[in-house]
């Protein structure tokens, strides 16, 4: 009697020569022994730095500043800041991040109670509707009180001095480290619609009820990413160039707790020279190479000392690395590659682009990665940088390629090793994201989707699904094109799609 086997090993299906992408390839269902919420997410970014869920956000200008960063460690995850700005802005980012307890970001307008609000520009009405009022009109003197856009527009006289009609700010002011239980017991018990954080003498946030209500609408928070200080967890990008010495140097005085070296293609000597020096100047700092997509690649990194290892290049939806240099590779046989030898050396992979759905993540991370770093998954949340516009009847944000001339313009363009070129090639688009609400919402619910693939797997956490795998009692097959129509949606004239 013949032995009838299904599908393929991960070992035999990534050493025929093909470069697979998540969409290729689709597991086999194993055995379940225990329910979906018994699935444990808890991972490692880097050597030292630990995470309730393997989710972190990309290092793009549209996509990770001080607000996402916020928000993800909220949600048990890390925000990798941009570097695409000048190096006091960034490290303007980390403390930013630092100063904060709740997952909200307000960037109040200060005035002085002598000054005068004459137009509505002043008020942001989505973000931040109210006008706080210190002694000097600067965010570190003593806090006065506070207009609120309401009350502002009522006003007849709009020419009289702030200090006319502005609320006193007193009994509403709060410690800077307050969670969010203590900021709505605070308000109830003193009949506050707004209070404001502090931290020594400089306000941090102003809070409204309407903020706390909204954040409470969400799926309940756990403890989130928080370090040894209480504040939270944030990472930040820097390249490779000398200046790149002194970034980091501000960025280590503000308090980062991993460093990113922000390059496409990180087997360098530029790159392999900056890790040593890291290592050497700040032992305790946990350094994070790449990109790569190759065992050789990770070979020399990790051989440089990285603590951990970024893998993809040109799978994001916005990079055009592979067609414009025909260069990369598919990033499941990426993953699987670089995860294959990382393991051996006690480092983590992220999986770094083409994730556009919760199946993606629970294929990243059986593969081999310890976190999926996400971009366009994240772009046009509410948390991503930058202004909601209404393009053709839908609500979007702008999203574009760290590769695009658009961000080369800004200085992106050391990412590619073009920073010094006169003609300058883009490897990536500008392109437009519709809304997708808040990442407190959408992340939460996409973890559960990844508990349930996970299950299905009979794989109870990540460990877990890297031994399966490794073992070959998980197995694979590559699914044809017409596989793939058929696991979608299909045969419908027409379909709404809610994941949650």
């Amino acid at each position: 009697m013949s032995i009838i086997e299904d599908g393929f090993s991960s070992d035999r299906l990534f050493n025929q020569g093909y470069s697979y992408t998540y969409d290729d390839v689709i597991f086999l269902p194993h055995y379940i022994d225990f329910p979906t919420d018994a699935v444990l997410l808890p991972t490692k970014l880097s050597r030292r730095l630990p995470l309730s869920i393997p989710c972190v956000s990309s290092p793009m200008d549209t996509v990770t500043e001080s607000h996402m960063a916020v928000s993800m460690a909220a949600l048990g995850g890390i925000g990798i800041l941009h570097s695409n700005a000048a190096s006091s802005d960034q490290a303007a980012m980390v403390r930013s991040v630092k100063a904060r307890r709740v997952p909200l970001l307000s960037a109040p307008v200060f005035k002085s109670p002598e000054d005068r609000i004459h137009n509505d520009d002043v008020f942001d009405h989505g973000a931040n509707p109210y006008v706080l009022v210190t002694e000097s009109g600067a965010p570190s003197s003593k806090l006065l009180g506070y207009v609120a856009s309401r009350d502002w527009v009522k006003l007849a006289d709009k020419e009289v001095k702030i200090y006319d009609y502005m609320v006193s700010c007193k009994d509403m002011v709060l410690p800077w480290s307050s969670d969010l239980g203590r900021i709505e017991e605070f308000m109830a018990e003193k009949g506050r619609d707004v209070a404001a954080t502090v931290r020594g003498d400089e306000v941090v946030d102003v809070v409204g009820k309407e903020d706390v209500e909204r954040i409470r609408g969400y799926p309940k928070l756990g403890v989130g990413s928080v370090g040894p200080d209480g504040s939270w967890r944030v990472g930040a990008a820097i390249g490779t160039r000398e200046s790149d010495k002194e970034r980091l140097e501000e960025l280590v005085k503000a308090g980062i707790d991993v460093v990113v070296l922000d390059s496409s293609q990180g087997n360098s000597i530029y790159q392999i020279e900056m890790i040593k020096y890291i290592k050497k100047m700040y032992s305790d700092l946990d350094v994070v190479g790449g990109n790569v997509v190759t065992v050789s690649q990770a070979q020399n990194l990790i051989q440089a000392g990285v603590d951990g290892l970024r893998v993809g290049m040109g799978s994001g939806s916005i990079c055009t690395t592979q067609e414009v240099c025909a260069v990369g590779r598919g990033q499941a046989t990426a993953v699987y590659k670089v995860a294959s030898v990382a393991s051996q050396s006690g480092v983590p992979v992220i999986a770094d682009g083409g994730i556009s759905n919760s199946g993606h993540i629970v294929k990243a991370l059986t593969l081999g990665a310890s976190t999926v770093m996400m971009g366009s998954f994240l772009a046009g949340s509410t948390e991503a940088p930058g202004a909601y516009e209404n393009q053709n009847g839908r609500r979007i944000k702008k999203y574009r390629g760290m590769g695009s001339l658009e961000a080369m313009a800004k200085g992106s363009d050391q990412r590619y090793l073009g920073d010094t070129a006169k003609l300058k090639i883009a490897q990536g688009v500008v392109g437009a994201v519709a809304d997708k609400g808040s990442v407190l919402k959408f992340v939460p619910y996409t973890m559960q989707a990844v508990k349930q693939g996970f299950q299905d797997l009979g794989a109870s956490s990540l460990q877990s699904a890297h031994d399966l795998l490794r073992s070959g009692v998980l197995r694979l097959e590559v699914r044809t094109g017409a596989a793939q129509v058929e696991g979608g949606v299909h045969g419908l004239v027409s379909y709404k799609k809610k994941s949650f």
